[in-house]
């Protein structure tokens, strides 16, 4: 028997696909959307790292950030005398302060060397401000660093590293000491913004509040936003925001999609793609896929509507053919499953992808990352 038959019978597959709606599953507006103006800010500080084994560094602005220190505690270095310390290293501090912060919480902050120190490992942050956008100080931090990382040096210049000894972390290691003003209880609406926006999705929103509290209730804004009517007393605001996050919405579907990922050959294809008439010519395989509808029609003594279903036909085969074949409105799932029953690598499909978007025979956006 021939190489190619041999294929042919393990490889040809013949799959019934049945047109369904698919469910889609409904989702909490607090898991698709957020509030507007409730949202964290990044506070970032500069300071110095002390008590380090050796593993510091001698840099300029290290030495500068070291005497102005020692100043400020009242200690003046001799003029032209520069500090020899190995145990000291300049670090950047940053943290995300929580929307609705208080003053005198704690923050937990990571701490990372922007010199040439080898190890933070066993130093101690000293007092050092973390300032926000506004160039206001928000919190304080300082506290003994958590390092998981080491570095070893031998006497050969060998050296062994294990994960990042420049960057360490303390836990609550800041304290809050100014609270961000925000515009939550302002004004007589709140305004939800989608986290994938989508004027379908947005509509939708609007229309799952106004069928449960009311026609006018909420209204959208534009594919992003949702203005839904809120009352002033903070405490029945927080109340009424609590109830609405718990309301489904069925998000509509996403737009056409195929995102290749050229690196790892991950290939991940959207529900609403679709395929245009083609012949691609690939390698040595050969996938034929046809469509045929099914009419079936209910009995004349019963209450019933004819029904027209789709069936798909996909003929697989790996020999000397190098063509594909398929009818409109095939889905590129079943021509992904279909080269992927033969063996095909992903460089393979990739390539196929290319030539159909190339060609206009691709109904999606395709995205490579």
């Amino acid at each position: 028997m021939k190489k190619s038959n041999i294929f042919n019978q393990i490889f040809i597959v013949s799959l019934l696909l049945i047109s369904s709606v698919i469910e889609v599953k409904a989702q909490r507006i607090k898991d698709i959307a957020s509030v507007q103006g409730v949202r964290a800010n990044q506070l970032v500080g500069y300071g110095l790292v002390v008590g380090l084994p050796g593993t510091g560094e001698q840099s300029p602005f290290t030495d500068q950030s070291f005497v102005t220190m020692l100043r400020n505690f009242g200690i003046s270095m001799p003029a032209g005398v520069k500090p020899k310390v190995k145990n000291v290293a300049a670090v950047a501090i940053h943290a995300e302060l929580a929307a609705f912060a208080k003053p005198g919480q704690t923050l937990d902050i990571t701490v990372s060397s922007i010199g040439s120190a080898k190890s933070l490992r066993g130093g101690t942050l000293l007092r050092t401000f973390l300032k926000g956008l506004d160039g206001n100080i928000y919190a304080v931090a300082q506290g003994s660093l958590m390092v998981s990382g080491f570095s070893i040096d031998g006497a050969d210049g060998s050296k062994v590293i294990q994960n990042t000894p420049t960057v360490g972390r303390i836990p609550n290691g800041a304290i809050i000491e100014r609270e961000v003003a925000n515009s939550f209880s302002q004004g007589d609406y709140i305004v939800f913004n989608l986290h994938h926006s989508d004027f379908s999705t947005a509509k939708r929103f609007a229309t799952v509040i106004n069928n449960i509290l009311g026609d006018g209730v909420a209204k959208p804004l534009d594919a992003t936003s949702i203005q839904v009517a809120a009352p002033r007393d903070v405490s029945q605001r927080v109340s009424y925001l609590a109830t609405l996050e718990e309301f489904d919405v069925i998000p509509a579907t996403a737009a056409a999609k195929i995102i290749v990922n050229s690196r790892t050959g991950t290939i991940v294809v959207g529900q609403q793609v679709r395929l245009m008439p083609a012949a691609i010519t690939h390698g040595s395989l050969t996938v034929t896929i046809a469509e045929m509808p099914i009419i079936s029609q209910p009995n004349q003594l019963a209450d019933g509507e004819t029904i027209v279903a789709s069936q798909s036909l996909i003929d697989v085969e790996q020999g000397d053919s190098r063509m594909f074949k398929f009818a409109p409105g095939t889905t590129l799932d079943e021509l992904v499953r279909a080269v992927n029953l033969v063996g095909a690598s992903p460089s393979d499909l990739m390539a196929i992808l290319e030539a159909l978007k190339q060609a206009g025979a691709l109904h999606g956006e395709l995205i490579v990352i």
